[in-house]
């Protein structure tokens, strides 16, 4: 695991980050006396009774409880090791390991975190034979079946008790983590089938509907049909589907109900070959982890005195990067961040290096709350150590002498206060001034096929601003030009329409704010609207229209949302000189440069023609135009292609 050392190393530099895993070293093969911590006895155990959590199920792509209500989740982690619990205890006291993470769970709680889950490491301190040779670090080639029956009865299933009767769902993930290749069939799968199966045998797990499983830690790259180990690709998702379809069929074999959570590939962040690679049964979910620099978020670099620093795309950035790899399974199924946090290096108490930020601006962490939001069901966790959530106070810091715990821009700050704000326990909202769309005014050119997010934000008297967008309501004058879903305007054909924003503060205070907006051509030839560079670098001239593509090169328009031009039935494509270097123009209906499109070349003409209902590729596959990606010329290079018109029937 590509962190292990940077984690480690933090932490024997003082600043607790829990990864639920622990380094060989700290295996107790032979007893040793360290000093034992006191501290407070946790409550007395109560029996569940109302305040337990619901029962969940998974009913499209939500997570309901059983009064139905739609339920996004909001928790933190444990594990249990001496080293991971600062040695509070040791030598396999379970007793000890009990009494310190209880403890735990009561002053996170008593410190007015409002966390309704706990992701519950199973760890391999307990399961590992210390008899045996270490082979790598957190890996499962130690592992004691005996071992770990024994202490699933003893120290996992009385927390997951009585993190239940405290009100918070369980989400169990397998001991240690993933080895950096898997493969169908192999050992690692074995490991994953023999836990899930003991696991959902048991009789206070099985069909329990407060506990979850999270099936794996971070797999990185697996074998595809092809012999290579990767992290992305239709044939390795392909057999990501398969490996993991087997650890839930010996789960629902076992006649267990519980919902499931899956890993992608790419430590947990590569997850759009599920979008076709679909899992069968019911119950499952997707489990994510996001980090500062993943997706295209932004990262701290070269930190200073201050804050740093921050590098990355900002919110549009990150939103592309969420909307490739998660927003094709959020679509269909409830997503949950299994690991995530910030903070500014300086305070090496966290693995994400970056900042707060605000909303549609730089930064991370409010980047990342409000995609959480805008995708409606995604459920997630503050991966801060247990120790640091337990001293959390509510009172602010002040500029120049913040800490870790009480600085605005490293997560656990803003994070208490979103988790309240989830809760129902948000600070009273102040007087609404106005309402703005981030980026927009009055009006909004948008090409046809293209998407623009909307954030929306209220203004107060005291000159807060807070996104509100997933509380606005819309408004459309005429249908069938434009939607907007999920925060985002889609444009769907050429036309004019007015967009109507509206929000309503607490105190019945409402203020709306109307964008013209126009969809244009998807084929507008300007430089701001046409990419000459999608393959290679070229150039593109847009007062002669002239593209000059790099050697082998492409250029074009690409649709992140798909065009669709279903409703017409022809392109025509004129060139304003002859060919030279051999055009041809290229539709594309998979979102990938390297799939095949359907080609049209220009030979000796300057025209061609595009049936747009019986376009096929080279092997003579269908390429739909409901759904268009990329669109454009292809052309050896360095010559001149003037692009005379191009006419949509």
């Amino acid at each position: 695991m590509k962190r292990a050392v940077l984690i480690i190393l933090a932490l024997v530099l003082g600043a607790l980050c829990l990864t639920g895993c622990f380094p060989d070293d700290y295996l107790d093969d032979d007893p040793v006396d360290i000093p034992v911590k006191p501290e407070p006895e946790p409550d007395q155990e109560p029996e569940p009774g109302p305040s337990a959590p619901l029962e969940l199920n998974v009913v499209g792509r939500q997570l309901v409880d059983s009064d139905g209500n739609i339920v996004n989740l909001h928790g933190f982690g444990q594990t249990y090791s001496p080293f991971f619990n600062g040695f509070a205890w040791n030598n396999y006291d379970v007793e000890g390991c009990l009494r310190h993470n209880k403890s735990m769970i009561d002053q996170i709680l008593a410190a007015g975190w409002k966390m309704d889950f706990i992701r519950m490491h199973l760890d391999p301190y307990w399961s590992d034979d210390p008899s045996k040779e270490s082979v790598r670090y957190e890996g499962h080639e130690r592992f004691s079946e005996q071992r770990f029956r024994k202490y699933l009865d003893e120290v996992f299933v009385p927390m997951a008790e009585y993190a239940a009767s405290k009100g918070l769902y369980i989400v169990m993930r397998p001991p240690g983590v993933s080895p950096e290749k898997i493969a169908l069939n192999d050992d690692y799968q074995a490991f994953l089938i023999k836990v899930w199966d003991i696991v959902s045998r048991h009789k206070k797990l099985k069909n329990n509907g407060r506990v979850m499983f999270e099936l794996a830690n971070e797999p990185i790259h697996i074998k595809g049909p092809d012999g290579t180990y990767a992290g992305s690709g239709d044939g390795h998702f392909q057999n990501m589907q398969l490996y993991f379809q087997a650890v839930i069929d010996k789960i629902r074999g076992n006649g267990a109900r519980n919902i499931i959570w899956v890993p992608g590939l790419g430590y947990q962040s590569q997850y759009a070959g599920f979008a076709t690679h679909r899992f069968t049964g019911e119950n499952i979910g997707f489990a994510v982890h996001v980090y500062p620099g993943w997706y295209g978020s932004d990262a701290e670099v070269d930190p200073n005195e201050n804050v740093g620093g921050i590098s990355g795309g900002g919110y549009a950035g990150f939103q592309r990067g969420w909307d490739a790899q998660i927003g094709p399974v959020a679509e269909y199924a409830p997503v949950m961040v299994t690991e995530m946090d910030w903070a500014p290096a300086k305070y090496d108490s966290s693995w994400g290096k970056s900042i707060t930020g605000t909303a549609g601006g730089a930064g991370f962490g409010a980047n990342f709350k409000y995609i959480a939001d805008n995708t409606g069901n995604v459920s997630w966790m503050i991966f801060t150590s247990q120790e640091l959530l337990a001293q959390f106070r509510d009172m602010p810091g002040t500029p120049g002498n913040y800490t870790f715990l009480n600085d605005p821009e490293a997560c656990p700050w803003p994070v208490y206060h979103w988790f309240k704000e989830y809760a129902g326990e948000a600070a009273p909202e102040g007087e609404l001034t106005s309402l703005e769309i981030n980026g927009i005014g009055e009006a909004l050119d948008i090409r046809m096929g293209d998407s623009k997010s909307l954030i929306i934000n209220a203004v107060y008297a005291d000159g807060i601003r807070r996104a509100v967008t997933d509380k606005a309501g819309f408004v459309l004058d005429k249908t069938g030009i434009v939607s907007v879903e999920g925060g985002k305007l889609i444009a769907l054909r050429e036309g004019k329409v007015n967009l109507t924003v509206s929000y309503t503060s607490q105190a019945e205070v409402t203020k709306v704010v109307t964008v013209a907006v126009n969809v244009i051509t998807p084929f507008p030839l300007t430089s701001a609207m046409f990419n000459p560079s999608i393959w290679e670098t070229g150039s593109f001239d847009e007062t002669t229209r002239t593209l000059v593509t790099g050697q082998y090169g492409f250029g074009g328009w690409q649709y992140a949302e798909g065009l669709d031009l279903s409703a017409f039935s022809r392109i025509v494509v004129e060139l304003g000189n002859d060919n030279l270097s051999q055009v041809s123009f290229r539709l594309f209906d998979k979102n990938n440069y390297w799939s095949d499109p359907a080609m049209y070349d220009f030979g000796s003409s300057r025209k061609v023609v595009v049936d747009l209902h019986n376009m096929k590729d080279k092997g003579g596959n269908v390429i739909s135009p409901e759904h268009l990606y990329i669109i454009g010329f292809w052309s050896l290079g360095f010559k001149p292609v003037i692009i005379e018109k191009i006419t949509l029937e």
